[in-house]
């Protein structure tokens, strides 16, 4: 049985008081039309994900603590018959079934997943939906790659019109996925940013993401300047930050397309708004690490040259981290940044093999998140990103368990991007996003997990073969947006 499709009213987010929805058309319309979205396409944006009242049965999977850093079965909630019961869009109670399903009305809508994980979402903490189509785009290292193939794809989101086709199919892409929010760079064209928002916003997505500021070493139609670049920046964040469940990430794509005028006009944007995030690359490849030395010489590495303009604190991302000193891993620690593994991409460009044991090293932790990164990622799945993170972390640091990975893209990765107190654990007061993962989604999982003894290996195996065919279902703020 469904969930119940009560009706209740909201307000828009631009406190217009007398502009009310009801649930079945969502508070973005407003958004949106104050975004200049043409009242007649308003049926086109009705709202996938939200309901009142939503009750999930299954075998419950959560994370209270980081297993990297203690005991995994202190920090993993296992409830093998679960029930979880969401109101509002945020988790209302989690326990075992028996107990909870006496507290609800006889009549309670409840949707029985029996033999099914429920997980909170996933969270992809770097991706480039820009770059969706260029996936799969073959033999190049890293920065001959960004040049035959990112640019001129990224150079078509100054039109509008195809921005909004490719961030609906991106979007749909990671709800598909089991992926309910993620944190992503979009181009340098501020109408790359609105088609993307207004997309997450229709879906009620938890999505962080932001323009690229880069102002040199890229082609002329892509530069923006230090001015440029902070003024449509705050523009966006005045329009967007805030809305619904979106978030602004201040975006200097990095180190060698950004002037230090413009790293500094960055670092003054987030003295501005010090609550927001900000998202970089850093030491993804040797050669790119070589070039950041040559234009920065008075800067002692990679991560100082950010430091110095005041770009690495809480909620800086720093993509890839693949080729960072173990000072630099010292300093991510002290300035309690965050790095996305992004495993997929970085064996595709044959870039490196992230060190995930150094980094999560319990003398220094630091926060870790993993990163799909589209377009030189091969999958939108965090579990194909899983699979190959294993295969990394057992060719250099040592191997990761299954409760190590699936925490990565769950609480870990909400810690990465500061939103640990509203997304990435099935808690009560958390916001309702859950996937549904089915461990015999395919004969070769069910005839694999037909033979698994614990928890910890169906998972493993999960993580290992599965992908979008696993995700039985997603659920967006207790609403479900993808079904299988």
């Amino acid at each position: 049985m469904a969930p119940s499709d009560s009706r209740r009213v909201n307000r828009c987010g631009h406190g217009h008081l007398a502009c009310k929805f009801p649930i079945n058309v969502t508070v973005a319309s407003c958004e949106l039309k104050c975004a200049g979205v043409s009242p007649s396409n308003f049926t086109r944006y009705k709202t996938m994900a939200d309901t009142s009242f939503t009750a999930l049965r299954g075998t419950i999977v959560s994370f209270t603590g980081d297993p990297f850093l203690v005991d995994p079965a202190r920090a993993l909630l296992h409830e093998p018959d679960g029930l979880i019961v969401c109101r509002d869009g945020v988790i209302e109670s989690v326990g075992p079934y028996d107990t909870l399903r006496r507290s609800l009305p006889a009549d309670a809508p409840i949707t029985d997943y029996s033999g099914c994980i429920l997980s909170a979402g996933f969270i992809d903490t770097h991706v480039h939906y820009v770059q969706t189509g260029v996936i799969a785009s073959p033999g190049k290292q890293l920065l001959q790659w960004v040049t035959d193939y990112v640019y001129p794809a990224e150079e078509a989101f100054a039109d509008e019109a195809h921005a909004r086709k490719v961030a609906r199919v991106f979007c749909d892409a990671l709800l598909r996925n089991g992926t309910t929010t993620a944190c992503v760079y979009c181009a340098v064209y501020p109408q790359s940013v609105d088609a993307l928002f207004a997309e997450a916003m229709r879906r009620n997505m938890r999505l962080v993401a932001g323009k690229c500021m880069m102002d040199r070493n890229v082609p002329k139609a892509l530069r923006d300047t230090a001015k440029t670049g902070y003024d449509q920046s705050k523009a966006l964040i005045s329009k967007w930050h805030g809305k619904g469940r979106l978030g602004y990430a201040i975006t200097p794509r990095w180190a060698g397309s950004s002037t230090p005028a413009q790293l500094e006009a960055a670092g003054a944007l987030w003295r501005e708004y010090p609550g927001l995030a900000l998202q970089t690359h850093i030491a993804e490849n040797r050669d790119e690490v070589a070039f950041i030395a040559s234009l920065f010489p008075e800067r002692k590495d990679f991560l100082d040259v950010y430091d110095h303009y005041g770009l690495v604190r809480r909620r800086t991302v720093l993509g890839h981290g693949i080729w960072l000193s173990d000072s630099e891993f010292a300093r991510v620690h002290e300035r309690e940044a965050s790095i996305a593994h992004c495993p997929t991409s970085n064996l595709f460009l044959g870039s490196g093999l992230f060190r995930l044991r150094v980094a999560k090293d319990p003398k220094r932790p630091i926060r870790v998140g993993l990163g799909t990164d589209i377009g030189a990622g091969t999958s939108l799945s965090l579990l194909a990103t899983l699979n190959e993170a294993y295969k990394i972390a057992a060719l250099n640091s040592g191997p990761m368990t299954a409760v190590e990975g699936l925490y990565l893209a769950t609480l870990g990765g909400a810690e990465a991007l500061g939103v640990e107190d509203r997304i990435g654990s099935l808690q009560v007061g958390r916001e309702a996003d859950i996937v549904v993962l089915d461990p015999k989604a395919t004969p070769l999982l069910a005839f694999r997990n037909d033979r698994s003894r614990s928890l910890e290996e169906m998972l493993f195996v999960l993580l290992t073969l599965g992908d979008d065919r696993a995700v039985r279902a997603t659920y967006v703020a207790g609403g479900r947006c993808h079904v299988k």
